[in-house]
């Protein structure tokens, strides 16, 4: 099957960005599980997420058995928009939202989990989503692409800030049900774990077939096209060169002015999906608790 028999891309801006600001809370009874004053903040609003998003599902679907589980069980091909603008919505809850929220948010992924099983044909292998060891290749992955995204497009983690985001998001793994001690705590405990999985990756039909779409989606406003084909080059430029190679994509020279034109290219894309209704007062709350949160820390050190 080729990626022209999925559904097209149309309303991709328009749902993903609604699914953004329903995830951010406008009143809070809480901070969440990470708060305004935490690296997760920053990191998760920053202008690279659509390469780090996109660069995590090229590489969690060289997972044979995960990519079998999201090729068997989900609306994946009949509604590919509404995947993605679910997934941006999950991530906003549990980055920004109340605690209570991240965890029902959490919970129905939990309750959808239980009942993807079956049996990979490519491998032959038995999978469930709900196994501990899919659950941690999947966030594992989010997290490496997000400190990739934003060391080549963004703002640039430094060491310390990159260790704390991994320690940070450990929760975010537990609350889909990793234990603790199985979660990478730093970025050499991350790359560690990525290397030691890598004898299981393979590049399936499934995988070939969904990346490809998420790649040239059809459908777009033709803006926004032209915009995603600098976004894909950024894309495949952030692949490690054992993941590019699985797939057989040429290498993209990333020169210095070809990261200047891709990050104009996010920033660009960045304020279409400002101009979503409720989109731009979610980022302003998220910025205005941030910057109050690191007034405070330097008022404290004075």
């Amino acid at each position: 099957m080729s990626a022209d028999a999925f559904a097209d891309a149309t309303g991709l801006v328009e749902r993903s960005g609604a699914a953004f600001a329903a995830g951010v809370p406008q009143a809070r009874a809480d901070d969440g599980f990470f708060g305004p004053a935490s690296v997760t903040w920053r990191a998760n609003a920053d202008m690279s997420a659509p390469v780090a998003g996109l660069r995590a599902l090229l590489i969690q679907a060289l997972h044979p058995l995960a990519m079998a589980g999201v090729d068997q069980h989900s609306d994946w091909r009949e509604d590919p928009v509404g995947r993605l603008a679910a997934t941006s919505g999950y991530l906003a809850a549990v980055s920004f939202g109340e605690k209570a929220a991240a965890e029902r948010a959490a919970a129905r992924v939990r309750r959808i989990h239980e009942h993807v099983t079956g049996v990979d044909e490519v491998t032959g292998r038995p999978y469930a989503a709900s196994d501990p060891a899919l659950l941690l290749w999947v966030h594992a992955v989010l997290v490496e692409s997000s400190l990739v995204a934003r060391r080549l497009f963004g703002t640039a983690p430094s060491p310390q800030d990159a260790d704390d985001y991994v320690a940070e998001m450990v929760v975010a793994a537990e609350l889909v049900g990793v234990p603790r001690g199985q979660v990478p705590a730093s970025v050499a405990e991350l790359e560690s774990y990525l290397e030691s999985v890598r004898p299981e990756l393979a590049c399936t039909a499934g995988a070939r077939q969904s990346t490809a779409y998420v790649l040239d989606p059809p459908g777009l406003d033709e803006d926004i096209a032209e915009i995603w084909q600098d976004i894909r080059s950024g894309v495949i430029a952030a692949l490690p060169d054992w993941a590019r190679e699985m797939y057989g994509y040429p290498p993209e020279p990333l020169t210095p002015a070809r990261q200047t034109e891709i990050r104009q290219a996010l920033g660009v894309l960045d304020a279409v999906i400002l101009g979503e209704p409720g989109v731009l007062e979610a980022r302003q709350r998220i910025t205005a608790r941030v910057r109050a949160a690191q007034a405070s820390r330097q008022a404290a050190r004075a």
